[in-house]
């Protein structure tokens, strides 16, 4: 039977390059001890010689070594049918390189991708050794924080000979109502075995190495964000020597360019954020419980959809979007063949650098976008996989001979020769080549859903065929084009892949039946895309990057629910006399820390510095506040508050702890961690 195990714990790091560190035998006993995922760019204070654009912080090389324990069958003495053992990394920043027992496995150049090494070949009973090797030296290869580690989940699976292959069964809903549903299931197996799906009581069994399945479910709850009913498929080979667990909803959707998006029949509006991947003093390391905290505040405000920019998300994410009830665009790139301006001594800063994805983009984006859609075909918030962001910026590379100038979004500051066209830099039409390539690479493994991108610059795009690539077109911040576009183009499916947060460009959307909805720009605050020192983020979000709800927040929930404005009633608060803490329990622990005068009111004008120790057992992984110029390293344990909030997330540890926090005069709190 097949076995899992987080390799989350025990691992040994080492900040700088070392020449033998990939050998079995490297003594690693005076390395850092550090909990899987890690992110080193948040260990380390802020320096203005970083870029800008990824928040400055710090990069390098890193290494990263690990002992586990196999069992005695993993290869049998005799020459037997022994265990498969695969190791998987949710997403490691970037240009990873893996040993096991000092054998090579190979590299991924993407910071994003989830991977998987089989080190069957490498491995023996008892101790062996993985080493990782993480190089992240160009701090401007990105335009918002990506942190640098391994900043997610490893996963080690040991598996029969005969097994299901990684992300090799697939589910989807052919069609579907509350009294009955039918499904597809595709599989492939390592080798041609009898298969068995269950699903409650109904099942279906067949054969061979690759194949499909039809299975019909009866009294059944369709999954929406109202009530997002989730249902496990058993998935098992060749008897029990594999077993799959699946969990996935029963829905339909679809997208209509005359009257806009419907899921399960019904009507609906997209309500959405763009999310990147950070959480503030966490850095790219984010735990499920903080993004639990996050998503339930957005839900709340009305909001039912999440566009995961501009890269695969954690795995983490996905799950809460199945289990909490969100719609999700899924994107794979921000960047093409053509590499972005990268800033890095402040937003729109000129002159920029250029490095990042791009780079590997020619060998590697087949490989990474088959990964992602095969990864997260089986989540049912996922309706759309995107396969680029803005990569039809004006000029940024690519141009084209009909617009003699052309100004995208983002352009102030932009000299006035950046905006002409240019016949030395890649022509525009490359993209709609690259388009219907990706496009393809996406349908091969799921062609259930449709495909969509985040358009720049529509005006060129829906002329060279970019846009009919797609199955679905994204517009950003082009509210105005919608009406004239849909009589030029009556078939275009259109909505809105990134948009500001007034009102008018909500009514652009609630207003036109054909407009399937709107991603905000942003529901978080995110590090990095940084507009100069001191500031290290954008301010864009609905939240701060603590979690806090900013005044947009209130006025996007009145949009978005129709529930009356709340009133921001004039601050009457007296002085500081009391501190309060509200424990959220989990996995991880997040602490919310506010200011209060005698009468209990939050005080947010007056922030204070405030100082935290953890007694006992247990560690706090971060503390912040939100402010956007706050340049406290993100391991201080003495942090001031911003709106009189700071949040304090603690990982426990086997026993009780007790958090401390004081400020001046003598106000103190404490509580018990658990």
């Amino acid at each position: 039977m097949r076995q899992t195990t987080i390799l989350n714990s025990g691992w040994k790091f080492h900040l700088g390059d070392l020449e033998y560190a990939y050998y079995k035998g490297c003594d690693d006993s005076a390395w850092q001890p550090v909990t899987l995922p890690h992110d080193w760019s948040v260990e380390h204070p802020f320096d203005q010689s970083y870029s800008s654009g990824t928040g400055y912080v710090c990069g390098g090389v890193g290494w990263y070594r690990l002992r586990f324990t196999l069992p005695e069958d993993i290869t049998p003495p005799d020459g037997g049918d022994g265990k498969t053992a695969l190791v998987t990394f949710g997403g490691v920043y970037k240009n990873s390189r893996v040993w096991c027992n000092t054998n090579y496995l190979g590299m991924r150049p993407s910071g994003y991708a989830t991977f998987t090494h089989d080190i069957t070949p490498f491995v023996q009973p008892g101790e062996n050794v993985l080493a990782v090797r993480v190089e992240h030296t160009d701090l401007a290869d990105s335009r918002w924080f990506t942190g640098s580690g391994i900043y997610r989940d490893v996963t080690l699976t040991v598996v029969d000979r005969v097994h299901f292959e990684p992300d090799g069964v697939f589910v989807s809903t052919v069609s579907a109502d509350e009294d009955e549903a039918l499904l597809r299931i595709e599989w492939e197996l390592s080798q041609e075995a009898e298969v068995s799906f269950e699903l409650g009581g109904a099942c279906v069994s067949s054969s061979g190495k690759t194949g499909a399945a039809t299975l019909k479910i009866e009294q059944l709850k369709l999954w929406s964000p109202d009530c997002p009913t989730l249902y496990t498929l058993v998935c098992r080979a060749e008897g029990d020597k594999d077993e799959v667990k699946i969990p996935f909803g029963i829905r339909t959707f679809q997208f209509d360019a005359d009257t806009g998006f419907y899921l399960n029949g019904l009507n609906m509006k997209l309500k959405g954020v763009c999310l990147h991947h950070d959480a503030g003093a966490l850095g790219a390391a984010v735990p499920k419980d903080v993004w639990r905290r996050r998503l339930r505040k957005l839900k709340t405000a009305g909001c039912n959809a999440i566009r995961t920019a501009h890269n695969p998300p954690d795995t983490h994410l996905l799950d809460l979007c199945d289990e909490m009830g969100f719609l999700v665009m899924d994107e794979a790139f921000d960047e093409w063949e053509g590499c972005k301006n990268k800033w890095w001594q402040g937003h729109n800063v000129y002159p920029p650098k250029h490095s990042g994805y791009a780079d590997a983009f020619p060998e590697w984006h087949e490989r990474d976008l088959a990964g992602m859609v095969r990864r997260d075909r089986n989540h049912p918030s996922v309706i759309l996989w995107s396969i680029g962001n803005e990569v039809d910026y004006p000029n940024d590379p690519y141009c084209h001979p009909l617009f003699e100038s052309m100004t995208g979004n983002n352009d102030a500051n932009k000299p006035a020769q950046e905006r002409q066209y240019d016949p030395g830099k890649p022509n525009a039409r490359r993209l709609t080549t690259i388009a219907q390539r990706l496009a393809a690479i996406v349908k091969a493994h799921d062609p259930t859903r449709p495909v969509t991108a985040a358009l720049a610059f529509p005006e060129l795009s829906n002329l060279i065929g970019y846009a009919q690539a797609l199955d679905v077109i994204g517009y950003n911040y082009r509210e105005h084009l919608y009406r004239e576009d849909r009589e030029k183009y009556p078939g275009h499916v259109i909505y809105g892949s990134e948009n500001g947060h007034a009102e008018a460009e909500w009514l652009a959307v609630k207003d036109n039946p054909a407009i399937c909805g709107q991603f905000l720009w942003t529901g978080i605050d995110y590090l990095g895309e940084a507009g100069g020192w001191p500031v290290r983020l954008s301010p864009a979000g609905l939240l701060t990057t603590a979690g806090f709800e900013k005044p947009g927040y209130y006025r996007r929930k009145a949009m978005w629910t129709g529930e009356p404005m709340q009133e921001n009633a004039p601050e009457t608060p007296g002085n500081l006399a009391k501190i309060r803490l509200d424990v959220e329990p989990g996995e991880i622990v997040q602490v919310e820390v506010s200011l209060r005068d005698a009468a209990g009111r939050l005080i947010k004008s007056q922030d204070v510095e405030l100082q935290y120790a953890l007694e006992g057992h247990g560690e706090i992984m971060g503390i912040d506040n939100g402010r956007p110029d706050d340049l406290t390293p993100y391991d201080s344990r003495q942090r001031g508050t911003f709106n009189g909030q700071a949040i304090v997330y603690i990982r426990p540890g086997e026993g009780a702890s007790t958090l401390h926090v004081s400020a001046g005069g003598g106000v103190t709190a404490c509580a018990e961690i658990s």
